[in-house]
């Protein structure tokens, strides 16, 4: 075989083979792939995964990735509705739906993220700026509105220092956004698949006085607290004073009964010795009367008695008594 026959096969296989070669494709599961030719989309997008045939040299092909994407947008400054700036930090999960439409107007990843910047950001303002920012904040764990159960009392009016109704909750407001944008987002073939507040914070400018705020609010509160466990320590002592009072007047009560009692019981049994004759009367009139000097009469007194007291009647006998025993002498 000559030389130049040789060298020709060589091209021709070599050729069938480039041929061959820019012809085949394979189409990953996480991909779709839209066919153009001289720029242009040609057929329906490719999206079932496997070895493809296309026109070689002429047609080329796009891939387009199918899976979720994410959007993470840069915190923005935005004011709420009871004018506080805040920055907002917002990310979105979307996917594309129609890559021929995704094709035609974005082309790639980079221009779709640039997109969704200026449609959620957008969005996210309108949102924020129609809404309290405590509609914003005041979540739980489950992203339901917040109440400050504490400080209401139990007719459900508000107190001091509580925070203002909430209405909606972020929930619905980032339902709000999401509703709003994937409208915006759906004409270029993406599918917004959902959208969360990442983290919310604060302007710098405002930041003091924000924080300045709360902290004399939640003085009041505790200023309140404080008062009322005064109030309440108050009454706990005037209950002890007066159950203190009242065990004290019982027991006083008790010992005068039993005093009294006692009294009672010794004054019979005086009656009862002092009453068995007239000898044992008079030894008890003599003796109680005695007693009474004793408590009566000190070394400065002076009485002033009539002939027919009583009292008088023992000092007169005594005199007797002593004059009789001075004649006997």
């Amino acid at each position: 075989m000559k030389p130049n026959k040789v060298g020709i096969i060589t091209a021709l296989v070599f050729g069938v083979s480039l041929s061959i070669y820019n012809a085949l494709y394979t189409v990953s599961e996480v991909q779709q792939v839209i066919i153009t030719q001289f720029g242009k989309p040609i057929g329906e997008p490719v999206v079932d995964a496997g070895l493809k045939i296309k026109m070689p040299f002429i047609q080329e092909i796009n891939t387009i990735d199918k899976r979720v994407l994410e959007w993470d947008g840069n915190p923005s400054d935005m004011p709420t509705k009871d004018k506080l700036y805040i920055s907002v930090d917002l990310f979105a999960r979307w996917r594309i739906t129609d890559p021929l439409q995704y094709f035609l107007r974005i082309k790639d990843e980079r221009s779709a993220q640039s997109r969704l910047d200026d449609i959620l950001g957008s969005e996210t303002r309108n949102a924020v700026a129609k809404h309290e920012l405590i509609e914003i904040i005041r979540t739980n764990k489950n992203r339901k509105p917040l109440r400050d159960s504490l400080l209401i009392d139990t007719e459900g009016e508000l107190k001091i220092g509580t925070l203002v109704p909430i209405k909606k909750g972020r929930q619905l407001v980032e339902q709000e956004i999401f509703s709003a944008a994937s409208e915006k987002i759906k004409i270029f073939g993406i599918e917004l698949l959902d959208i969360r507040f990442k983290r919310i914070n604060y302007n710098e400018s405002v930041r003091p006085k924000i924080y300045e705020r709360m902290i004399s609010e939640r003085r009041q509160i505790a200023e309140r607290f404080l008062s009322e466990g005064n109030g309440e320590a108050a009454r706990i002592r005037g209950d002890r004073i007066r159950d203190l009072n009242k065990i004290q007047s019982e027991a006083y009560r008790e010992v005068e009964e039993i005093r009294g009692q006692a009294d009672a019981k010794a004054a019979e049994i005086y009656s009862l010795a002092y009453n068995k004759s007239p000898q044992a009367r008079d030894l008890y009139e003599f003796t109680r009367t005695m007693q009474t000097y004793s408590t009566i009469i000190s070394e400065n007194t002076m009485l002033v008695l009539s002939t027919h007291s009583d009292l008088f009647k023992f000092l007169n006998n005594i005199e007797g008594n002593l004059s009789t025993t001075v004649d006997k002498q």
